[in-house]
């Protein structure tokens, strides 16, 4: 399955009422460690079913990133039962970002 683009109005029903772990991904198009983690989230989103996989571009949505408290980007947020159970700053190989789950 892809990765779900999120914004603010569908925030709420993709992440806080997930039955699954979410692992929320905030780049932006322009952060080029962001680009070298994109193909990876969207490689675990193709991979893994037992979790959602979701972007949010923090040009488009300044007031998710700053909900999350996110000063850089890119920043990988783990969330279960509308929780925050994990965050991480900056790029990540695969299995760390595996790991995170």
């Amino acid at each position: 399955m892809a990765a779900i683009s999120i914004t603010k109005d569908n925030f709420h029903s993709e992440v806080v009422n997930s039955d699954r772990k979410v692992l929320l991904d905030f780049w932006a198009p322009w952060c080029g460690p962001c680009r070298m983690v994109g193909p990876v989230i969207d490689e675990i989103a193709e991979e893994r079913q037992d979790i959602k996989v979701c972007k949010v571009n923090v040009d488009e949505q300044p007031e998710l990133a700053s909900q999350f408290g996110v000063m850089s980007i890119p920043t990988l947020v783990v969330m279960e039962n509308g929780e925050i159970i994990n965050q991480a700053l900056g790029a990540r190989p695969k299995q760390a970002i595996l790991d995170m789950l």
